[in-house]
């Protein structure tokens, strides 16, 4: 990468490359897109072809994508409140399900029923058929009172 390109995405020379999931050159594209920088000026500053840089960025947004994932299921892991929702439950029953574990364990939920449901509805929205889990569901409930959602992994 050139100084200027350095510059330009605002990474100092020597910065590590490694320690997350971006390499140095994803960062450096993602920064000047950030920017408002189309990709064929980010490939000009980074002195490669528009092609090399879309396929930077899709590789980094895959990259992010990933980590967010990793990042729920850690949070899943070390949630104090796990519940399963067996195939068959309402839809509507799950947030009584949810405060009454979250009550027996002490946390204070900051969301209501309805949000409950909705993010069951974009989290496991195959998991439904209609207002009834076809599959079961897992519900983690954090030491701070968030809710997630997700289908159990196969043993």
């Amino acid at each position: 990468m050139t100084e200027r390109a350095e510059e330009g995405a605002g990474i100092e020379e020597g910065s590590a490359a490694k320690e997350g999931l971006l390499t140095r050159r994803q960062v450096a594209v993602l920064k000047l897109r950030r920017q408002g920088l189309s990709q064929q000026e980010v490939a000009e500053i980074l002195g490669t072809t528009r092609s090399n840089v879309s396929i930077l960025e899709k590789r980094a947004h895959q990259n992010v994508s990933r980590a967010r994932a990793t990042l729920r299921d850690w949070r899943m892991i070390q949630a104090p409140v796990t519940l399963t929702v067996p195939a068959g439950t309402d839809l509507f029953d799950l947030p009584g399900l949810v405060f009454r574990e979250a009550d027996r364990a002490g946390i204070k939920l900051d969301i209501g029923s309805v949000e409950i449901v909705v993010q069951v509805r974009e989290k496991a929205p195959e998991a439904l058929k209609k207002r009834v889990t076809v599959r079961d569901l897992e519900v983690a409930i954090t030491e701070d009172g968030l809710v997630l959602v997700s289908e159990p992994l196969a043993a």
